[in-house]
């Protein structure tokens, strides 16, 4: 919210107007946020008020010029004769008031103005327009100063609050959603009051001396299920609808960023800024009949103000009368019924809105304005009365309109009374033990009632208060409430920053340091961490190729999602990792190796509903297992892509593309940190393609798999060729204290290789671990170099080649003895996998 600092603290009663950075700092410390502190910047030298006497119309130009003759009093250079200033613009005409800078004037941004010759005249100054006075961003002309404002010749700079002894700021301040409140004058005042320990006057109880109400302004009628929780209107008769808008008015709505419009329309925007009360004004002799507020109909449709005609929606909130809509409520007004130049009957309109239907009408029709964005945040119901009074006293002063008598105050509560906001019971002592300050007797107390709390001694529960909060505040409903609100006026730089001393702790648990050791084993492998999204689009498992049973298809589908396309949580990390490398290579990296460790959701079942859980007490155990009941299972995993060079080429060598086999390597170094060797086996199981795809195990668990991705799936989402992805659940990986320590032994090895005939569909993995049982405890590895598949050996089967390095840790072994287990596990093999030696 923009205001200026002379329109802020008139309603406080301070011996000295702080300047705009004392009161920046003051409102910061009660807990709002100033955004920006703008200076107005003030003239020096002779800025005159003057009245246009001639204008000459210099036709010669491709452009409008004018030469005009300016009576500035005695100020000029020659005191008995007018100014001539050549001037542009053609918004003002004989007799109006307007600025003129006179020669040695300086404006906002250091412009200089002296007498020169331009367009064949000789121009003594210039006349001004807002924008060169720094008093606004409207550029639509020169400022035209209401008749009556000043006689030519008078000091504009202070009429305008250019004075540099009086200066003046404008403070661009960020209110909270809960405090809607704060979005006026009265209430940014009240805090500013707070803020500096003075008294405050509310602009909403100034005695305005109109006459007493006697009968309605207008009858008005609101259906139940309309929301309107308040309606209140007066009516004038007789406005001068040529009556300007006056000075100090213009300049506030302009310093507050609203462009002045007309008289009436004027008046109703600074009552909201004033009261913080959203206004509207109708043309009277064109509302036809009754005032009904209801939902608007189907079919039903509205020309606003904007001239735009606009299609209404069931659950819009629509002012009607026999015609049919005039105006959406708390957003925009009907043209049907516009105040224009030739109004002379205004019905003025007070009224408090649902925030809701406000908010999703403004959003519904794309048009945000001032009013809706003060109806979502609430508006106080009790100055819906006060406001049409004031817009009906300043259209009476200024527009030498005629207040009718009659007041209409509607709701669904008698005589539109609001019940009082229940009180709250708080104990004395409370702000000081949640601060942990001793604060001053009586201290409590008084802030409360700064901020418009009634006040008094709980006369049932002992040592505490009960606080009526007032009507503008319904964010008090409860004592933390109300601690809030002492301990931000009491000032929270006063509350101690005392660290608590905890006792030492155990560090990290033996899984999450197992998670951490796990980013670290691969990001030494050569990978880099990323964070994708967590969330993914229905499409992307389609584009997987899953099975309508898959149970990755068994997703978690957000309720308001931020985006409507990734309306899923994601049960496998790889959508978010494709997504990176999709990414990555169209900005041109592409060789990429990426990983991830995150938790996916897997919904097992049909999860009952969460309980609701409140924050007065711990809750129990079996609230806590309820809880864990409702949500999804979320396993721990971690994931890895690589596609590109492994090693890329160079004067070294030519390098080397990833493959499968360095996915699978990935999922080792992974098991590897746990401790646990994993046992590889052909696998169908997509993404991954048929033939290049390896299911990881853990002895008898399946942890994950890796291999080549599907090329349907690698182009249908824009991947590059033989991309390879590995996925791996961490949570089925065993979780040791301590891991094996390896055995290193002094005594040399001995080096044997075996060539096996195997049936081709026998799994190396499941020859390897035959000959590693059959080896013994002397066979210390086994390493599989050479596939060889052809007429030496027949059809259907193939030759598997492995060294075996055999080894005892107490002596050196014989080549006798290193035979001997040779052959029992080339036996063994032989035995479990029809293997047998290669001749």
């Amino acid at each position: 919210m923009r205001v200026p600092v002379s329109w802020l603290t008139e309603p406080v009663a301070l011996d000295k107007v702080p300047s705009a950075n004392d009161l920046a700092e003051a409102l910061i410390r009660v807990g709002f946020e100033v955004e920006d502190v703008a200076p107005l910047e003030p003239v020096t030298g002779p800025l005159v008020v003057g009245r246009v006497l001639e204008i000459e119309e210099l036709s010669e130009f491709k452009k409008p010029i004018r030469f005009c003759r300016v009576d500035v009093g005695t100020r000029g250079s020659s005191p008995d004769e007018p100014q001539g200033i050549v001037c542009g613009a053609t918004n003002f005409a004989v007799g109006d008031l307007v600025v003129a800078a006179l020669p040695g004037t300086t404006l906002p941004g250091g412009f200089a103005i002296a007498a020169r010759e331009t367009y064949g005249r000789v121009s003594d100054g210039m006349i001004c327009a807002l924008d060169e006075l720094g008093l606004g961003d409207d550029h639509s002309g020169i400022l035209v100063l209401p008749p009556g404002t000043a006689d030519p010749g008078d000091d504009a700079a202070a009429l305008l609050g250019l004075d540099p002894s009086d200066p003046d700021a404008v403070l661009d301040i960020a209110v909270n959603p809960d405090r809607g409140y704060a979005l006026s004058i009265r209430g940014m005042g009240r805090e500013v009051a707070c803020a500096y320990d003075a008294a405050f006057g509310d602009p909403a109880s100034v005695d305005l001396g109109l006459p007493p109400a006697g009968g309605e302004a207008w009858p008005v009628r609101i259906e139940p299920d309309s929301g309107c929780r308040r309606f209140a209107a007066r009516r004038v008769t007789g406005l001068d609808p040529t009556a300007p808008t006056p000075w100090w008015m213009r300049r506030r709505l302009l310093l507050a960023g609203i462009r002045p419009i007309s008289l009436a329309v004027d008046v109703t925007n600074y009552v909201m800024l004033e009261l913080g009360q959203p206004m509207h004004a109708y043309d009277a002799a064109r509302v036809s009949g009754d005032v009904v507020v209801r939902r608007a109909r189907t079919d039903e449709k509205l020309t606003t103000l904007d001239d735009v005609s606009r299609a209404l929606d069931p659950d819009d909130v629509a002012v009607c009368d026999d015609s049919g809509p005039i105006g959406l409520a708390g957003v925009m007004g009907g043209a049907a019924t516009e105040v224009t130049d030739a109004t002379a009957d205004v019905l003025l309109e007070a009224a408090t809105w649902d925030a809701a239907a406000v908010a999703r009408a403004a959003r519904r029709h794309k048009l945000p304005s001032e009013a809706a964005r003060r109806f979502e945040r609430f508006v106080d119901p009790a100055v819906a009365r006060p406001a049409t009074d004031l817009a009906a006293a300043l259209l009476e002063r200024y527009g030498r309109a005629t207040v009718e008598a009659g007041v209409t105050d509607v709701g669904p509560f008698p005589e539109g009374e609001e019940p009082a906001p229940a009180p709250i019971r708080m104990a004395l002592d409370l702000p000081d033990r949640v601060a942990g300050v001793t604060y001053a007797r009586g201290a409590s107390v008084r802030r409360l009632v700064q901020v418009g709390c009634a006040v008094e001694v709980d006369s049932e529960g002992g040592a505490g208060l009960v606080v009526v909060p007032p009507t503008w505040r319904p964010d008090l409903t409860r004592p933390a409430d109300l601690v809030e609100e002492v301990l931000r006026l009491e000032g929270y730089e006063s509350i101690p920053s005392e660290l608590p001393v905890f006792a030492g702790g155990t560090g990290l648990t033996l899984a999450q340091r197992r998670r951490r050791q796990v980013s670290r084993a691969l990001a030494d492998a050569g990978y880099q961490e990323v964070l994708p999204s967590p969330f993914v689009a229905p499409s992307v498992l389609d584009a997987f190729g899953l099975d309508d049973d898959d149970p990755r298809r068994s997703a978690v589908r957000l309720a308001n999602p931020l985006d409507a396309d990734r309306s899923l949580v994601a049960t496998t990390l790889l959508p978010g990792l494709l997504e990176a490398v999709v990414r990555n290579v169209s900005r041109g990296l592409r060789d990429l190796a990426l990983f991830q460790v995150a938790q996916v959701a897997r919904p097992t079942g049909t999860p009952g509903p969460a309980p609701e859980v409140g924050v007065d007490a711990r809750p129990s155990d079996a609230l806590v297992a309820a809880l864990k009941d409702a949500l999804p299972a979320q396993p721990l995993r971690v994931g890895a892509v690589l596609t590109g060079a492994w090693e890329r080429p160079g004067w070294w060598g030519e390098g080397r593309p990833a493959t499968w086999a360095d996915a699978v390597s990935s999922a080792r170094t992974v098991a590897a940190v746990y401790g646990a060797e994993l046992t590889v086996t052909a696998d169908r199981h997509a993404p991954w393609h048929p033939g290049r795809c390896a299911a990881l195990y853990v002895g008898d668990v399946l942890v994950g798999h890796a291999g080549e991705l599907h090329p349907k799936v690698l182009e249908a989402l824009g991947l590059p060729p033989r991309t390879c992805a590995m996925e791996l659940e961490l949570d089925r990986l065993p979780v040791t204290e301590v891991l094996a320590r390896p055995e290193v032994s002094a005594f040399p090895p001995v080096l044997l290789d075996v060539a096996l005939v195997v049936p081709v569909e026998a799994p190396v993995a499941a020859v390897q671990a035959a000959l590693t049982e059959g080896g013994g405890e002397l066979l210390e590895d086994v390493r599989l170099f050479d596939v060889y598949s052809g007429a030496q050996v027949g059809e259907g089967r193939r030759s598997l080649a492995f060294a075996l390095r055999f080894r005892a840790p107490d002596r050196t072994l014989t080549l006798d003895e290193a035979a001997a287990a040779r052959d029992a596990a080339v036996a063994l093999a032989g035995e479990r996998c029809s293997a047998s030696l290669r001749a």
